[in-house]
């Protein structure tokens, strides 16, 4: 048995070694396309930034109209779909043998699928045709459906991983559900929820489908959320399209803005949910 175990040990550490080995060469050849990416639209918009694109609307030949509406509809969507998400996440959590939450399950697995261009349609039966006008609170509202289902997963499995001992804990000394859950259990796990929000956040960031249905784009800065609104990306669509290469030129600018933004939103999210952590 002693030589037999001799001789597994060096065949074992040489798979992990191999295993190891394949993890970092595609773990590199994930990170490649993105550097390359990253890199091509820094090289093609940095050029092209400059204090008159970012102060100026769109009819100056700026597109502060569009990162402002951008920061509002998805401020708006946020505070839409963060409160139902993670309510919904608790929930599901909460009732795991339930029937109506594995219906529920079922619907926000779907949700998950439709194409943001279906939810664009959606929200344009819904309010834009009703109001008889495009609007920020139609494209918000959109966004936000988009980002349910993601807040709801990530919630949902975050809870899961409390253990069941620090909810009984709190039972037996005479805690009241709803101390449980808000003191307790979502402290526990905030950081999880932190990072299922922020995920929702950035992909909503880069959305363009729904918001041609919704907020159609305004070339001046608008702050009313029942008026059209211009967003960044529907912006970089438009300009990238256009045969005028000074219009290209500003596109690939707006994405190097879109991309530093999602950027730094990703970095001072990481930070908080470090201190949380701590």
């Amino acid at each position: 048995m002693v030589e037999i175990q001799k001789k597994r040990i060096p065949w074992n550490l040489i798979k992990d070694k191999l295993f190891l080995s394949i993890i970092l060469v595609l773990s590199f050849l994930i990170l490649v396309p993105v550097i390359w990416i990253l890199g091509y639209i820094f090289y093609e918009g940095f050029s092209y930034v400059n204090w008159s694109l970012l102060i100026g609307d769109e009819r100056n030949g700026g597109i502060l109209n569009a990162i402002v509406g951008s920061l509002i509809m998805v401020i708006v969507a946020t505070l839409f779909a963060v409160p139902v998400g993670v309510l919904a996440g608790i929930f599901l959590s909460e009732n795991k043998q339930s029937r109506f939450a594995e219906i529920i399950r079922v619907l926000v697995d779907v949700l998950q699928g439709v194409p943001s261009i279906v939810i664009g349609i959606i929200a344009y039966v819904w309010i834009v045709l009703p109001l008889k006008s495009f609007s920020a609170f139609s494209g918000a509202l959109a966004l936000s459906i988009i980002m349910l289902p993601v807040i709801i997963k990530n919630t949902e499995e975050s809870l899961k991983l409390i253990p069941g001992l620090l909810k009984e804990a709190a039972y037996s000394i005479g805690a009241p559900y709803h101390k449980v859950i808000i003191d307790i259990v979502l402290p526990a796990c905030l950081s999880g929820i932190l990072t299922g929000i922020l995920v929702a956040i950035a992909r909503v960031f880069g959305e363009t489908a729904p918001l041609l249905f919704t907020a159609f784009g305004n070339p001046d800065l608008q702050f009313s959320l029942f008026k059209p609104m211009e967003a960044l990306p529907p912006l970089i669509y438009k300009y990238a399209s256009s045969p005028d290469t000074d219009m290209i030129h500003k596109a690939w600018a707006a994405s190097l803005i879109l991309a530093v933004i999602v950027l730094i939103l990703n970095i001072s999210t990481r930070l908080v949910i470090k201190k949380l952590k701590r």
